[in-house]
């Protein structure tokens, strides 16, 4: 993926991107976006990440990752 600011990032570009939190916990660092479903107005309904280190998987609102205090675009 191509590094764009997250306060330009699509709804629609979300699935497989790649994201860093700024402020690990245990040890989750970088994410990958796994799922996403949308509703009948395009609307991201659900959005599911999942850590590299160890597979596991969160649901998260897909607008915090706009958050540049929280997340960057890709694994850094």
């Amino acid at each position: 993926m191509n590094t764009i600011s997250p306060e330009k990032f699509s709804p629609k570009k979300l699935l497989h991107s790649k994201w860093s939190k700024n402020a690990p916990i245990n040890r989750e660092k970088h994410f990958t976006v796994v799922e996403v479903e949308f509703d009948e107005q395009s609307n991201v309904t659900l959005c599911i990440i999942e850590a590299v280190i160890n597979r596991n998987q969160y649901p998260i609102d897909w607008r915090s990752l706009r958050d540049s205090n929280l997340w960057r675009v890709g694994w850094r």
